[in-house]
């Protein structure tokens, strides 16, 4: 389906992603880094770092569903998987510290074989 899953009206929408993802738009903010009520918030004081947030969320996810076969999969998989040589951490644990460009290149490492 794409990255225009996650959008609404041009912009990412954390209800567009929690529909795609079948969760709430609660655990979305959470996901990212925030409360709802910051979400909320920040959709209107702050859209550029929110949006920041929200797209670096639906990019990992547009990216690892095709191996998933599903959103709520890779979503899964985005929360609870240890990533190798990461010490433990997952892909959300990376993208709260700000890294999700890290969790974008070992992603395509491992599509290019590198962390089998």
């Amino acid at each position: 389906m794409g990255i225009q899953q996650y959008t609404k009206d041009g912009v990412f929408d954390p209800a567009a992603i929690s529909v795609a993802v079948k969760t709430t738009p609660e655990d979305i903010a959470t996901t990212i880094g925030l409360t709802f009520a910051e979400l909320e918030a920040g959709m209107q004081t702050h859209p550029q770092e929110t949006q920041k947030k929200l797209r670096e969320l639906a990019e990992i996810l547009n990216k690892v569903t095709p191996r998933f076969g599903a959103a709520v999969v890779a979503y899964a998989w985005l929360r609870s998987e240890p990533l190798a040589g990461f010490g433990g951490m997952t892909a959300m644990h990376l993208l709260l510290r700000g890294q999700a460009k890290d969790v974008l290149d070992y992603i395509d490492a491992v599509d290019a074989g590198v962390h089998a």
